[in-house]
């Protein structure tokens, strides 16, 4: 063990025994302050949660100054008198909008890290919703009062626009109410779509040609995973004739999906891998975007995510629990009802009905 090591251990020691909630921590070269802490004035949260404090680089004298942090913070946190503008390093004082947003530009990958997915959600939930606000104008009430009603009342467009304005107007300081503008929105108001059946994704299967994207079709379609996620598979528990695959990394992360139907890991030779050659090394949403874009070229006539509803909705039928099916679909209990609750038919509620009905006789 090392003599830092040492000395962070007793400090950490020291720490835990006058009751402080605060631990140190070294991540590459430099020392952070771990404990729950209140949301971040612009995170959009409500709850504390846990998150790191940057403190100093690695050496014997940081790791005095940590412990020394680590106790004043403690007593803050205790006296609910903890403020984040005492520990966030804040930009020079913008004045026009475009100067707010370049300012929040910055803080937002200095918070969150500049990474693909970063990029993608920058591009996709901030451009798409701050490139509307007037640049040479100052942020003012009014400003987002007339931008908000440009999206329609009660739908996902003016939920997200609520929400990606709330989080920019927190780092600038404007406080403004949301809460009547975001309307009653939610997955569970979506309008059903119409989803292709079995038959009709078998008799698919057949039409697409290249056989690295019938591979990508049939995982889609028998473990219901994102467009994304097929890059990032351990098959372990298929090849040894368990079924099972391993989801390694995408955007909820690692778990395990079980097929629905098996005969279609046979049917669609799923055993053996046959990946397409594409850029990996992109977003999640860059990955599944060309999944998309390639079976709309083959002119499928529903989309690739369709399929993935459509084991959500079999998973129903054949009657696996809902929290099973929501955790292999990476979704909590919550979301994974709104979600595909609004798929089921009367002709599912009659088949899961009647399989009850015919335990009871």
């Amino acid at each position: 063990m090392s003599d830092i090591e040492q000395r962070l251990r007793e400090a950490n020691g020291r720490l835990k025994n006058n009751y402080c909630g605060i631990r140190i921590e070294v991540i590459g070269k430099r020392l952070y302050l771990r404990g729950i802490f209140p949301p971040k004035p612009n995170s959009g949260k409500f709850e504390h949660s846990q998150q790191r404090i940057s403190m100093s680089s690695v050496n014997p004298e940081g790791l005095k100054l940590a412990e020394k942090t680590a106790k004043k913070i403690s007593v803050q946190l205790d006296a609910n008198t903890f403020n984040w503008g005492d520990w966030l390093e804040m930009p020079d004082h913008p004045t026009t909008i475009g100067d707010w947003i370049v300012s929040f530009k910055k803080y937002y990958f200095e918070s969150k890290g500049d990474t693909l997915t970063t990029q993608d959600t920058w591009r996709t939930e901030y451009v798409q919703v701050l490139k509307h606000l007037p640049a040479t104008e100052i942020l003012t009430k009014e400003i987002i009062k007339q931008i908000i009603p440009k999206t329609l009342a009660n739908t996902r467009t003016r939920k997200r626009y609520c929400q990606t304005l709330k989080v920019f107007c927190d780092f600038a300081g404007v406080d403004f109410d949301f809460k009547k503008y975001r309307g009653n929105y939610s997955s569970s108001k979506r309008k059903p779509r119409t989803l292709p059946d079995d038959k009709t994704i078998e008799e698919w299967y057949l039409n697409i040609k290249n056989p690295s994207w019938q591979w990508v079709y049939g995982m889609l379609a028998t473990y219901g995973l994102r467009g994304h996620e097929v890059f990032f598979l351990k098959l372990d528990g298929l090849k040894s004739g368990e079924f099972y695959i391993e989801v390694l990394q995408g955007k909820t992360g690692y778990r395990l999906v079980y097929p629905f139907h098996t005969n279609w890991v046979n049917k669609f030779n799923l055993t053996v891998a046959s990946l397409p050659e594409i850029n990996c090394d992109r977003s999640n949403a860059a990955i599944g975007n060309s999944v998309t874009q390639h079976f709309r070229r083959c002119n499928l006539p529903f989309k690739p995510y369709d399929l993935r509803h459509a084991w959500a909705i079999r998973t129903l039928n054949e009657g696996l629990d809902i929290s099973l099916a929501a955790q292999q679909m990476g979704h909590s209990l919550k979301i994974h009802s709104e979600i595909y609750h609004t798929w089921i038919s009367a002709k599912i509620h009659k088949a899961a009905f009647d399989k009850i009905l015919s335990k009871n006789q």
